[in-house]
């Protein structure tokens, strides 16, 4: 067997074997297989695709080129989370809690913040003592005694996947949906649950800007759930605009605990419920309509609140945030705010630029080995459809002495539109795919 044949194979539109494929990403993770030769297959992909049966064997050598972990330990059904990214995205730091309290373990291994959109496990990290590297037996001991556990990715995860994406990300061949299907789903399997639900992100703040390509994406990933008998439903969600009120890691763990209180913004509890509830249903609590009322009534009877207390202390983190957060997490108190510079309403943001803007204060990397300032970040005061005057208050943006203020706001000046008109308001759940 060559990687020449199957490169040809590939470009010329063939499918090829569970044979073929594991020559390629198994002799190129071993470093029998040059950069240059996995850089014409991927492009190969790129322009010819994958069919569904490529896909999932794709998925399946990718996920089993290194730790597997067997959750079995963990009492009951596992159901996973994952959001394909976007900004002011701290779901998860709502959702574990409501699920955990209603007896669904959460076993969740996240990732960090790259590019313009966060990372669990850097949020989690603003809060004092939170510890995000535990042993698998403490991992598992905690989720039996708690009901929740979350940690950063273990170092030999699918690293076919990582070092592919390394090479897809010099190649410009990242956006393919089978290719961003596998990458993200090889993890999940690799990731232990028994079942998933994927929030999809769509519009300027995330990596599908259009509905089309999101459900493209949404239905590949759960077609390779279901092809390694998984269960899995997509969740399409409005990234047009930041997620709930503020952007940054502090902040989006100040936000949440707000949430988690009965004080959460409306965008950001309809996402939290729904989704907390598409787990739980996962997990064979009732039917979908009971799970959404038993995620409400987790948020409102704070009980939700309880399990994060639960959780965050028995991390090593100082429980002590719940009462008093904007006093324990690094909050920066240098304000710099961002106005209007006309009358009329914001009809459309760039998100993605608030993102880049955000990171540009020091609140995001643009490589892995990059330092984030957890005290920093944007509080947004103005959204789609509001009326605004002249120099009215945009945007907050909490800065340090290392931020790059002038950079950050060039890009919300380029990120806002206001105009006479209300711009298009899109609901927060665009669509489920099942």
């Amino acid at each position: 067997m060559r990687a020449y044949d199957i490169i040809l194979k590939k470009r010329n539109g063939n499918a090829l074997s569970k044979e073929e494929m594991e020559y390629m990403v198994l002799g190129f993770v071993k470093g029998e297989i040059p950069d240059y030769q996995m850089s014409a297959f991927l492009m190969a992909v790129y322009f010819q695709h994958m069919n569904k049966e490529e896909r999932a064997m794709f998925t399946e050598i990718m996920a089993h080129s290194g730790d597997m972990i067997d959750l079995s330990p963990i009492k009951g059904k596992k159901v996973d989370k994952h959001s394909t990214g976007g900004v002011g995205d701290k779901t998860t730091l709502v959702v574990a809690p409501i699920v955990a309290s209603l007896g669904v373990p959460v076993a969740k291994m996240s990732g960090r913040a790259l590019g313009h959109t966060g990372g669990t496990i850097d949020k989690l990290e603003s809060i004092p003592g939170f510890q995000t590297s535990l042993s698998l037996e403490r991992f598992f001991e905690n989720v039996n005694k708690y009901g929740i556990a979350v940690v950063g990715q273990t170092a030999n995860l699918a690293p076919a996947d990582k070092k592919i994406y390394a090479l897809r990300d010099a190649t410009a061949t990242v956006d393919e949906i089978s290719l961003i299907a596998s990458s993200i789903m090889s993890k999940k399997l690799a990731g232990g649950a028994d079942a998933f639900v994927l929030d999809v992100k769509v519009g300027s703040g995330a990596f599908m800007k259009d509905l089309k390509s999101a459900k493209e994406l949404a239905e590949a990933m759960v077609g390779i759930a279901k092809s390694h008998n998984k269960e899995a439903v997509a969740v399409l969600t409005n990234m047009n605009q930041p997620l709930g009120r503020f952007v940054g890691n502090s902040l989006e763990v100040l936000e949440a605990i707000y949430t988690l209180k009965g004080k959460g913004e409306e965008d950001f509890v309809e996402l939290c419920i729904t989704l907390a509830a598409w787990m739980c249903y996962l997990a064979e609590k009732g039917s979908f309509e009971k799970c959404l009322e038993m995620a409400k009534d987790s948020l409102i009877s704070g009980k939700a609140l309880e399990k994060f207390r639960d959780f965050v202390t028995a991390q090593e983190g100082e429980g002590e945030v719940i009462e008093r957060p904007e006093e324990i997490l690094p909050i920066s108190g240098k304000i710099v705010e961002f106005k209007a510079k006309q009358e009329g309403y914001i009809s459309t943001i760039d998100t993605e630029k608030v993102g880049i803007a955000c990171n540009y204060l020091g609140a995001g990397r643009s490589k892995k080995e990059d330092k984030i300032d957890h005290s920093v970040g944007i509080e947004i005061l103005k959204k789609i459809g509001d009326p605004v005057h002249k120099d009215d208050i945009i945007a907050k943006l909490y800065i340090s002495e290392k931020s790059d203020l002038e950079t950050s706001l060039k890009l919300l000046n380029d990120a806002y539109t206001i105009t006479n008109h209300p711009g298009e308001k899109w609901n927060t759940i665009l669509e489920v795919v099942k």
